[in-house]
């Protein structure tokens, strides 16, 4: 299912018919939206939520959405985020085209904006410490109180701030801060610092400048110069909102975008803190940004999930006004319905069990036909190799099976998948272990494709793969990072204390068709009755394939799991 015939069946969220009114007005021909990242660390499933609902609403209006880099920070940002989430946006399937900005592309005229705002007498230069700034705001029942240099001169305040540019003070003596309201009850619009002292290279812009423009400042500008008609963001920024009107307002700027806040993404079983994802990968509970248990976007393209899974998720969980949970299963549903419409089958044995077929000539082999996609014959099929040694799964044979178990067994006749039916004939134990190392069989030469001439039914079939010609390979069975729905619920623990310890299991044994080898890193496949995998990118060599599995068949995460 395409995400547009999602859409096509739900009535308009909540933005969506703001931004619907405004153009039925004729207050907008056309909406112009933006996704305004900081490029100090990377973007997780609660971005791709705002960059699926930014670039939907502009193609959904055939409009334009600007991808711009609010990098105002330049003690923790670099380039390399830059590029890590450039590729997430393109990979997510987005385009910016020429639309691409950064907050660094307007110093010099937000230098200028905040001149004007002193030159009007809404803005001075403050000398009080952080700690000291914080003491004078007051609390959300006590007004706060003026700063002691609050009333300076315009004049003043203007060779003060020309001097904080010209990099005369150290960092922390002096700020810029808007003269608005201490007694405000709201916090924000009690002086907000405008701008302060950073001695340190920016990743654009070098050491022209020493003093950077907060946040707060630069994002309503941005928009403003960049035309934007609706800003959209989420929850947190709903009580900074007035200020945001407030600079615009103050300025005069040609262009007011409208704010409009939404829920964030609370996702279970993650955590989606930058500060305690940075945590994750620094305390090597992971391995790296781009490990696949990791909800990055990194780490979920890695894993092997569709990018149109991602898109499709977040068009069924919607827009909201209202914080909620969303089930981590939503999310794997999602991935699945994708992966089971466009992932072509193929076998695999993750837990290798050998089968000898003792009527079956030793030195013959031959190849059986099988379907890529049982469902979708467009999908053609494709030759597999059969011989007189094959590998089956070890749970599709137990020694002494329970009656309604219809795999191998003692007694027991099975039908190889595309092949014969095979019946059970002996085994061969580890003489110092008991376990079972080999299994011989007979088979049926008339029951070829999986039927027999005499009529006979066979309840039960398993893969397989000949032992003469698959190919060995390394499998990582992933799993769901934490064991809590909510890492972070309870107070009395970390929530590292929370890490499922099944969440990476690593197998070296496992074997696949051979003609897998000829695909490139990143395809998916669903191996038959396990899974959908995906060859790694990166560990991957020639003819040596690290699979990741990238969601099961069925959602085994049930109760008795948590």
């Amino acid at each position: 299912m395409d995400t547009n015939d999602i859409k096509k069946d739900k009535p308009l969220d909540f933005i969506r018919q703001i931004v619907a009114d405004d153009r039925a007005s004729g207050k907008h021909q056309q909406p112009i939206t933006r996704f305004p990242p900081e490029p100090n660390g990377f973007l997780h499933i609660g971005h791709a939520k705002s960059i699926c609902l930014n670039f939907g609403i502009a193609e959904e209006n055939d409009s334009i959405c600007h991808l711009r880099f609010d990098d105002t920070n330049p003690t923790k940002e670099e380039d390399f985020y830059v590029e890590s989430i450039k590729k997430d946006v393109d990979w997510l399937g987005y385009d910016w085209g020429d639309k691409l900005f950064f907050a660094s592309d307007y110093f010099a005229r937000l230098y200028d904006f905040a001149v004007r705002l002193i030159e009007m007498d809404k803005a001075y230069v403050c000398e009080l410490t952080a700690e000291q700034i914080r003491q004078y705001r007051g609390t959300l029942k006590e007004s706060g109180k003026d700063s002691p240099y609050r009333n300076r001169s315009i004049a003043l305040n203007l060779e003060l701030f020309k001097r904080m540019k010209d990099g005369e003070f150290t960092e922390g003596s002096h700020v810029l801060r808007a003269k608005i309201d201490m007694a405000s009850p709201n916090l924000n619009m009690r002086d907000p610092v405008l701008y302060r002292i950073m001695k340190v290279p920016h990743h654009r812009t070098g050491d022209t400048w020493c003093i950077y423009p907060m946040y707060d400042y630069t994002h309503c500008l941005s928009d403003a110069l960049e035309n934007i008609t609706h800003s959209l963001c989420t929850l947190e920024f709903e009580d900074h909102r007035p200020l945001y009107d407030w600079v615009l307002d103050t300025l005069e700027t040609d262009c007011h975008p409208r704010q409009i806040e939404f829920a964030r993404l609370n996702l279970s079983y993650t955590v989606m803190s930058k500060r305690k994802l940075l945590k994750l990968v620094e305390g090597r509970y992971v391995d790296g940004w781009d490990d696949p248990r990791m909800l990055t976007i990194s780490g979920l393209r890695r894993r092997g999930c569709p990018p149109a899974s991602i898109r499709r998720f977040c068009e069924t969980i919607g827009v909201g006004k209202k914080e909620s949970w969303i089930d981590m299963g939503v999310l794997e549903n999602c991935i699945r319905e994708d992966l089971n419409e466009s992932a072509p089958r193929v076998m695999g044995i993750l837990d290798p069990l050998k089968v000898v077929i003792d009527n079956y000539p030793e030195e013959q082999s031959e190849e059986i036909e099988a379907k890529n996609h049982p469902q979708k014959p467009e999908m053609g099929t494709r030759k597999v190799p059969f011989s007189r040694e094959i590998y089956i799964e070890r749970s599709d044979f137990m020694e002494d099976p329970p009656k309604k178990y219809f795999r191998l067994g003692p007694g027991r006749e099975v039908r190889l998948r595309y092949a014969y039916y095979i019946r059970f004939a002996s085994m061969v134990k580890d003489e110092q272990t008991g376990e079972v190392v080999e299994i011989h069989c007979t088979y049926d030469p008339q029951s070829k494709g999986g039927s027999s001439p005499d009529g006979r039914k066979v309840k039960g079939t398993i893969h397989w793969v000949s032992a003469t010609h698959c190919i060995p390979c390394t499998v990582r069975l992933y799993d769901r990072l934490f064991l809590t729905e909510n890492p972070e619920g309870d107070k009395t623990t970390e929530f590292i204390d929370h890490l499922n310890p099944e969440s990476k299991i690593v197998l070296e044994n496992c074997r696949l068709e051979p003609g897998i080898v000829d695909h490139p890193p990143g395809s998916r496949f669903q191996f038959e009755r396990q899974g959908y995998f995906s060859i790694d990118p990166e560990d991957s060599e020639s003819g040596k394939p690290v699979f990741n599995r990238i969601v099961t068949l069925r959602d085994s995460w049930t109760k008795a799991n948590r």
